[in-house]
């Protein structure tokens, strides 16, 4: 028997007994119209539409092998789910964390004796393709190249780590986005009033709606597996509607106050900096927990971090702000939950680093001063001298070359007449930065064209 991804028995429970099926297997869309968000990836003409037959065949131009790559609960089976309704082509799921190359054989064979007996096609929906070894993905090489199958593969592991190269050249990577509060707004609209799901059994009032795309952070399967939480909740207590109350009795979460589009959004946002600034790490954490609880983006704190890593350490722990950039990368391909830890990562990392605001305060001046106009002409000596007739011009001549000295530092003047000798960077003594305290002395004593203490004369 092939493993069909939906079985003709689970179809048959499923019409004898819908309601036997959970909320999220039941609103599953029955065509590529129905599907919430990932409109990028349904435009007509795309490789989907051309999967169910939207476009026809395509003849030598058929559709082609496609990988489907995002976070959980955006789409991925649904999309598979549509196209096996749709099209009429041989069906065929495997998933990754059972099946091995014995098995994928076993779906080549069939699809070309399929394709030989009785001109029929096969799509293989291949799920959680990154747990597939690379000899196993190696295995499915033949038949994508030769399109004895149609592969759709699916991974919330970013392929070009996961996916070996070869077979995504032999194939598009569609990447799908994460679902919006609109999109799943009306997800859960439909599934209310859909006779396939609550069929108006009970309403939703605005305060539990926004409760609960929070806790979904973007995930339909957990939008509605916590709607139908809350409605059976309502229905047995004989209540016409959901909630806030009985929402977080169901699902176990208190609702965080907080608006991401209004006042909130920033105060907790700042609270958070001003935490880290004041290296109160505990308090950091309590608003970063507030922020990941009420479903804030995962990359605008990222970017909060990235800003307070130059902003209030600098250069007092120069670690600061890779630290911070490697968790934006790292938030930005792994998204929650796992998220969480990375940003709680930095953030102490970044509460308990040493502070010091002078990088802030230095460009702060120097743009203070570029806005009132304190500029004039670069000097003579700096200027450009790479074209003819800059020589004539004056430009460049009499510069001297840091490299050809002692120490690689010239004692010249860099800055335009009107602010030589200007200073704007002023180190403190925290953390490194005490060691660019000392050195940025010596520095400008050298180039006055004095020595430092301690130097050689």
């Amino acid at each position: 028997m092939e493993p069909d991804l939906f079985t003709a028995a689970a179809e048959d429970r499923q019409e004898k007994d819908p309601a036997g099926s959970p909320l999220a297997v039941r609103m599953r869309p029955r065509t590529l119209d129905e599907v919430v968000g990932q409109q990028h990836l349904l435009r007509p003409g795309s490789p989907l539409r051309r999967l169910v037959g939207d476009a026809g065949h395509g003849g030598p131009a058929g559709p082609s092998s496609v990988i489907l790559w995002g976070p959980p609960g955006i789409g991925k089976t649904t999309l598979a789910y549509v196209v096996s309704q749709a099209t009429d082509k041989r069906f065929v799921e495997l998933s990754a964390i059972t099946a091995g190359v014995k098995e994928v054989r076993a779906v080549i064979d069939g699809a070309r004796r399929s394709s030989g007996a009785f001109g029929r096609d096969t799509v293989l929906f291949l799920d959680e393709i990154h747990r597939f070894s690379k000899a196993q993905q190696d295995s499915l090489l033949p038949a994508v190249e030769n399109r004895w199958v149609t592969l759709i593969a699916a991974t919330t592991e970013n392929p070009y780590f996961s996916v070996i190269s070869p077979l995504l050249s032999r194939s598009l990577l569609l990447t799908l986005e994460p679902l919006t509060d609109d999109d799943l707004r009306g997800l859960l609209v439909r599934a209310l009033t859909d006779e396939r799901g609550l069929a108006g059994a009970v309403t939703l009032p605005a305060d539990a709606e926004a409760h609960l795309l929070r806790i979904a952070g973007g995930d339909a399967r957990r939008a509605l597996t916590a709607l139908e939480a809350g409605a059976g909740a309502a229905i047995a207590k004989g209540e016409p509607e959901i909630t806030l109350t009985t929402l977080e009795e169901t699902v176990d979460r208190a609702a965080v106050k907080y608006d991401r589009d209004g006042d909130q959004h920033y105060d907790v946002a700042s609270a958070l900096i001003k935490s880290i600034r004041g290296s109160d790490v505990d308090a950091a954490l309590h608003y970063l927990a507030r922020m990941i609880e009420a479903g804030e983006d995962p990359r605008f704190i990222a970017r909060r971090l990235m800003i307070s890593a130059s902003e209030d350490i600098g250069l007092a722990d120069p670690t600061a702000l890779p630290t911070a950039v490697a968790a934006a990368q790292a938030v930005a391909m792994i998204g929650f939950p796992e998220a969480a830890l990375t940003l709680s990562h930095a953030t102490i990392a970044l509460a308990l680093a040493p502070k010091s605001n002078s990088a802030t305060t230095a460009i702060g001046a120097a743009l203070e001063d570029v806005r009132k106009g304190l500029a004039g002409p670069v000097p003579p000596h700096l200027r450009d001298g790479h074209y003819q007739g800059a020589k004539k011009l004056g430009h460049a001549q009499g510069y001297l070359y840091p490299h050809d000295l002692p120490g690689g530092i010239a004692a010249q003047q860099y800055a335009p007449d009107a602010l030589h000798g200007k200073r704007y960077y002023e180190p403190t003594r925290y953390g490194a930065e005490a060691r660019y305290a000392d050195v940025v002395e010596r520095v400008r004593l050298r180039l006055r064209g004095e020595r430092g203490d301690g130097e050689p004369s």
